[in-house]
This record gives structure tokens, C-alpha cells and sequence, in this order.
């Protein structure tokens, strides 16, 4: 209320300063400020402006610009074996190996065997010998008492029989008989051999035999033995 007062008289004083000095009164201080005025109405809208530039586009906030592709990094470790797959079809067969060189490990194929029975054996088949000496490869066959060839080549066969009379003895070849061997007695026990060397096809067989007139094949413990035996010279 005081504030207003004041303001009120230093109004007045202002007001009435310009009468009095037209007679007496000299010029005096400034007085006090004016009371602000109530604010104005909004002015008019301003003529449009020219057209600016265009903007530019905002980039996305946080947006990773790429750059140039980076050397390789270090090779890991290598991962777990996986569990194995179907097995794949079958490749084309590839083009033929080259030739080997000749080997050095030379065929073989030889037997011994020995009839020890003072039975004589049946005529006109093959001699069976109940006893293998030797028996290379299994070349022999003890049950039928035949040679059967695997290696083709030249053989040679041999036999040593012990007799109580007198013994003759054909050499067979795939059933022909390619040599004949006889031993007429002159002693109690004798002894006769016999042998000659082959050709033989692979699978060909050999055996001996006896006929049934003369055939004193005999053995008995230490008092003799007979043996028939084959070996393979070369073979080609």
C-alpha cells in the first residue's frame, strides 16, 4: 500500500512541476519511472521468406559404417570329429598298374611219402601211401594218393619200393601211363626204384600203380619201407 503512495506523489509532483516554473519554479531532478505499460497486440505475419536448402538425411543413431574387409584372422583349433557318413557309391575302376618287376621268391612244390603195410596194394588203381615225409605246399593228396599240379612246369618223380616177390610198377600221368618199371626176386626182400621227369599242366596228376600178376610191394617196421617222392625242376 506504501509502494502505491509513493508512486502516487511522485506523479503529481511531475504533473504540477510545469506550472509552478512558469513563475518560481526551477528545473528539479528527474522523477521516477513510469509504470510499465500493458503489453501490445501481436503484429502482423511478415511476408514469406525465400526457400532454403534442402536437408540432408539423418543417419540412424549408432549405425556402424562399414569399412574395408580386415586380413584373416588366426586358424582355430580343429573341431570334433563328426559322426561318419553313408558310405558313397562305388569310383570307376581306375586304368591298369604298371608292370611289376620279376620276383625274386621262386615257386616250389615237392613231396615224400611212404607205404609202410605188409599189404600188397589193390592192382590197377593208385598206391596209397599212409605216411607224409614231406609235403610242400600240400601239393599231395595222401587220401587218393595222386600228385596234383599248381605250378605248371617240368617234374621229376622217383619211387624206392621194398619187395617179397617180384614188383612192377607204372608211373600214371592224368591216367596214361608214361613209364614202366619191373624187378624180377632174387633174394627175400629186394628193392626197386625207378623215376623220370615231366611236363605237367596245371591241375595234371601223377600216381603209381601196380598190376595184379607181378605186385610184391612190401614194408614192414625196420625191415623196409617204400616211397614214392616228386619235385618241381622248373617252371614255366
Amino acid at each position: 500500500m506504501f509502494n502505491y503512495r509513493l508512486i502516487f506523489v511522485a506523479l503529481l509532483a511531475v504533473w504540477l512541476c510545469p506550472v509552478a516554473t512558469q513563475n518560481t519554479c526551477h528545473a528539479g531532478t528527474h522523477g521516477l519511472p513510469g509504470i510499465p505499460g500493458i503489453p501490445g497486440h501481436d503484429g502482423r505475419d511478415g511476408e514469406k521468406g525465400e526457400k532454403g536448402e534442402g536437408g540432408r538425411t539423418l543417419e540412424l543413431e549408432n549405425k556402424v559404417i562399414k569399412g574395408q574387409k580386415g586380413e584373416p584372422g588366426i586358424k582355430g583349433p580343429q573341431g570334433k570329429r563328426g559322426a561318419s557318413g553313408n558310405p558313397g557309391p562305388p569310383g570307376p575302376q581306375g586304368p591298369p598298374g604298371d608292370e611289376g618287376a620279376p620276383s625274386d621268391i621262386k615257386p616250389n612244390s615237392a613231396f615224400c611219402v611212404s607205404r609202410e603195410t605188409v599189404d600188397h596194394p589193390a592192382p590197377d588203381t593208385p598206391i596209397i601211401f599212409q605216411t607224409k615225409i614231406t609235403n610242400v605246399n600240400d601239393h599231395f593228396n595222401l587220401k587218393e594218393g595222386k600228385f596234383v599240379c599248381h605250378i605248371p612246369g617240368t617234374y621229376y618223380f622217383v619211387y624206392h619200393a621194398t619187395s617179397k616177390k617180384t614188383l612192377c610198377v607204372r608211373l600214371m600221368v592224368d591216367g596214361e601211363k608214361r613209364a614202366s618199371f619191373c624187378d624180377h626176386i632174387q633174394a627175400e626182400i629186394n628193392v626197386s626204384s625207378g623215376g623220370f621227369a615231366v611236363y605237367l599242366r596245371d591241375n595234371s596228376k601223377v600216381w603209381l600203380e601196380t598190376n595184379d600178376k607181378v605186385n610184391g610191394m612190401y614194408a614192414a617196421g625196420d625191415k623196409g619201407n617204400s616211397v614214392f617222392s616228386g619235385f618241381l625242376l622248373y617252371a614255366h
